[in-house]
């Protein structure tokens, strides 16, 4: 197979940030919005993004004039809450392949919040629909949305679609995308695995 770059670590960064200023846009300061990562994949772009929109929102500055100094543009937001959600237990195939369950860290209370779930890859939505089981275990939440970096649209399998997205590819099944990131493998790149007669 063959690798197609399809993200590098600039562009990269720079889906998060505008997937965060599209957060904010909806959460304004998260006052009563959690955010929740899929396990094991997922976790990352949360913390990732978490990061991100607790920086953005606590340091946002703008010149007053010239010579003056900066101004923040927003007051000191609350603590955004962000957890991490194992799923293992509740996929449709636990029972027919060997799983080794991660952990779920939600030290929070998810009763009538607003629920940002965030994964890395939307391909066949059976994932998500997994984690929408495991996450009404722990509570009800008011409003449930969808973040994810890469969406494969043409590849569902259950009626699942992201609010807010990094980027869309149109794939086919033989087709495989492998995100990377610092904190597991060293390095932030989203590639695109081919075969390599659909390369030619």
């Amino acid at each position: 197979m063959k690798q197609r770059i399809l993200l590098d670590s600039k562009q990269i960064d720079l889906a998060i940030t505008r997937l965060c200023y599209q957060l904010i846009e909806v959460h304004n300061d998260f006052s009563n919005s959690v955010l929740i990562g899929i396990q094991p994949r997922g976790i990352h772009l949360a913390h990732r993004i978490h990061s991100k929109l607790t920086n953005i929102l606590n340091g946002e500055t703008k010149k007053i004039g010239k010579g003056e100094p900066e101004k923040k543009t927003r007051s000191a937001s609350p603590l955004i809450s962000c957890g991490n959600l194992d799923i293992t237990f509740y996929r449709d195939d636990f029972r027919h392949k060997e799983l080794i369950p991660s952990s779920t860290q939600v030290s929070f209370d998810i009763e009538n919040r607003n629920v940002i779930l965030i994964d890395d890859v939307l391909y066949s939505g059976r994932t998500v629909r997994a984690a929408l089981d495991a996450m009404l275990a722990l509570g009800r939440p008011r409003d449930v949305e969808l973040v994810v970096l890469i969406d494969r649209r043409l590849s569902r399998n259950v009626p699942i679609q992201a609010k807010y997205i990094g980027k869309t590819i149109d794939s086919i099944a033989s087709e495989k995308v492998i995100v990377e990131w610092k904190e597991s493998e060293g390095k932030d790149s989203v590639a695109l695995l081919v075969e390599k007669q659909e390369m030619s």
